[in-house]
């Protein structure tokens, strides 16, 4: 899709002014970004006499501004010496990916390889990073989002969290995927590109959502693990399970078993070496940690109820489900009911405290899961929530750690991305009122978690991951 006009020229200065005459002192006309093409009409007195097509305009400017270009066989080597040399370059995107446009003009396509447009959608992601606030911004991002968009190079943006998110539409990693000179390492990165979490709108709706997970998911299951790096394999697999998380949740949104789903994001989480990930990418991980947390129950089949004091669950409104609290008299109604577009996860359902209480997971969207607790207070059957924080998380799970009989206390663990951040807290609530009376970054630190958790959570649960 790249395409560039006849050139001789590329800027490869920022803030480059290009005047009416070969002086100074003449009128500015402009001022063109690295990466801009130029094609050369003339020299005189240390000034070229070019004209730029994305601005349609010419004018001179000093020599020293540019350097040639070549656009034969012959200097495809040198185009492509310069274009591996720019291209982890941070703030230099624009220069690159105009280089990368001439090698690719210049090259013979039988000699073409992945590389080069590997490296020119790794710059336009970068760039879009860049518009985005994040990985530090090039000297000039909204000029060096105009000149590459005359290579083809095109982005999406949208709003996320109050904030312009912009995403390369990355149409070369797509080419990347299909190229069958491609290695299994330049695919899996063009495969974890195409699957970036942030660069889905939060606009799309359950369907598209779905049709795109779908899509997701059959890039990532398409690479061959066999000859990636440690480094690769374990974002591969990470993004693996976060991808099938969200599969999980949307077949059980729309009533379809989810079990399979479930199991593949729990074989794709525990397959990742957390070591080999580093530092830099150990925020990926934590990040699939939350989302598979949310929908782990997805892998448990639900068991018969044999307790009096069971849970049961009936559709009500379309999408809509109700839990109610058996009454063990024949025929009456629920003692207490509360109704969710969530998902109701039934396996999860459990007696805490004999006639008292019972907890229940409740995943209302795809990386977000509340903890139901129907309990009596004053004599009377209530419903309460509790979310997995308090102060605008941006995702997490909150689940049910066990219970001290003698206190009455819930033992409780939560997870979730804060303000960019990750908190994971392990807390000790009353069950009259469910506040908080004992918290820790660790359960070890509270010593009720030592002999009264729960061990089925122990066993599955991923806070301990």
């Amino acid at each position: 899709m790249l395409a560039l006009a006849a050139a001789l020229a590329i800027v490869v200065q920022d803030h480059t002014p290009l005047r009416s005459a070969a002086q100074s002192a003449a009128t500015e006309l402009t001022t063109l970004s690295q990466g801009d093409v130029l094609e050369v009409r003339g020299e005189h007195a240390g000034y070229l006499q070019v004209y730029n097509y994305r601005r349609e305009r010419g004018g001179y400017l000093r020599g020293d501004a540019v350097r040639s270009l070549g656009l034969t066989a012959d200097d495809a080597p040198e185009l492509l010496a310069v274009l591996r040399f720019l291209r982890e370059s941070r703030g230099s995107e624009a220069l690159g990916i105009s280089y990368g446009a001439a090698y690719l003009k210049a090259v013979p396509p039988q000699a073409l390889t992945a590389e080069p447009l590997e490296a020119i959608a790794r710059m336009a992601e970068r760039l879009a990073d860049a518009a985005s606030g994040n990985g530090g911004a090039a000297v000039d991002v909204g000029a060096h989002l105009d000149v590459v968009g005359q290579f083809g190079i095109h982005m999406r943006s949208f709003e996320r969290n109050g904030r312009m998110q912009m995403c390369y539409d990355g149409e070369l990693f797509q080419r990347v995927l299909t190229l069958p000179k491609a290695s299994a390492e330049e695919r899996a990165l063009a495969a974890l590109s195409l699957t970036r979490p942030d660069c889905i709108d939060p606009a799309l709706g359950p369907a598209a959502l779905a049709a795109l997970d779908h899509e997701r998911s059959t890039a990532l299951d398409g690479i061959d693990e066999r000859e990636l790096a440690p480094l690769t394999l374990s974002r591969l697999r990470a993004r693996r399970a976060a991808v099938w998380a969200a599969i999980a949740f949307e077949q059980a949104r729309h009533g379809d078993s989810a079990a399979i789903a479930g199991q593949r994001q729990l074989t794709a989480l525990l397959g990742v070496r957390v070591n080999d990930l580093g530092e830099d990418r150990r925020s990926e991980y934590v990040d699939t940690l939350v989302r598979v947390g949310a929908s782990r129950w997805a892998a448990a089949l639900s068991a018969s109820p044999s307790n009096p004091l069971a849970l049961s669950a009936t559709p009500n409104e379309p999408g809509q489900t109700c839990v109610g609290l058996k009454n063990p008299q024949a025929g009456a109604p629920p003692l207490v009911q509360r109704c969710t577009y969530g998902i109701a996860w039934m396996a999860s359902a459990q007696v805490i405290a004999p006639g008292q209480a019972v907890v229940l997971a409740v995943q209302p969207l795809q990386s977000w899961r509340e903890l139901w607790i129907f309990h009596k207070r004053g004599g009377t059957w209530i419903v309460d929530v509790l979310p997995p924080g308090y102060n605008d998380p941006e995702e997490g799970y909150i689940e049910y750690a066990g219970y001290v009989p003698a206190t009455r206390r819930l033992l409780i663990a939560r997870e979730l991305k804060e303000r960019g951040r990750f908190v994971r807290s392990f807390e000790e609530l009353r069950l009259d009122d469910l506040v908080t009376v004992k918290q820790a970054s660790r359960p070890d630190l509270l010593r009720d978690f030592g002999r009264w958790q729960d061990a089925g959570w122990r066993r599955d649960t991923l806070a301990l991951h």
